[in-house]
């Protein structure tokens, strides 16, 4: 499985673990919920449901009935179906949102994996907010040490391309360090708390 199929594969699954949906509202969620998605072919998702479906892990269901108020009309005359998550997709999930290996602090997946932070551990959140900031530690000593080599080569309007980059990296470091530590803070209260330590 590609990493796009992968983190496409991680969000249907962490979507639909909110509600059951039919395909048109999953490709609203995706595109306005989750930013990474916004440039993704619309052709992708329905062959990613199908897999899903055929690995148990999601089930197709009617749509609502046409009496029902709340239904969508729809122009044409075949129902919606309804994607919903089994107990094995449910499983799935879980596993999938224990993972904290370098995929999850990549640019694709980390937005992702970010959104679902709600449903995560906090041991797995520290472990990808971590992970996701050392990778980026490394890409800004890798731009440092490029501009110093280069700015003399470049022209103004590259070098100032460059220094945008390096601002945008710099400034997802701090929100990540200010993350961490609010990730920290978050457990050594609970920590204080368990202990009957109520002192400030």
């Amino acid at each position: 499985m590609s990493r796009r199929s992968g983190v496409l594969e991680f969000a249907v699954l962490g979507l639909l673990r909110e509600s059951p949906m039919h395909g048109y509202e999953l490709r609203k969620r995706l595109n306005t919920s989750l930013g990474v998605f916004r440039a993704f072919s619309y052709g992708s998702l329905y062959p990613c449901l199908k897999t899903l479906v055929q690995q148990g892990w999601l089930a197709e269901e009617p749509g609502r009935n046409p009496d029902d108020p709340r239904a969508v009309p729809l122009s044409n005359r075949r129902a919606r179906i309804v994607y919903r998550l089994t107990a094995e997709g449910k499983e799935r999930f879980e596993e999938l949102l224990a993972q904290t290996g370098p995929d999850a602090w990549e640019d694709e997946h980390f937005g992702v994996r970010f959104a679902f932070f709600g449903q995560t551990s906090r041991d797995v959140r520290m472990r990808v907010l971590e992970g996701r900031r050392s990778r980026l530690e490394e890409r800004l000593a890798k731009m440092r040490a490029s501009m110093a080599r280069t700015r003399e080569k470049l022209d103004a309007y590259t070098l100032e391309l460059q220094r945008h980059g390096m601002e945008s990296v710099e400034r997802e470091v701090r929100w990540l360090n200010e993350l961490i530590e609010s990730e920290r803070e978050g457990r050594d209260r609970r920590e204080q708390r368990d202990r009957g330590d109520t002192s400030p």
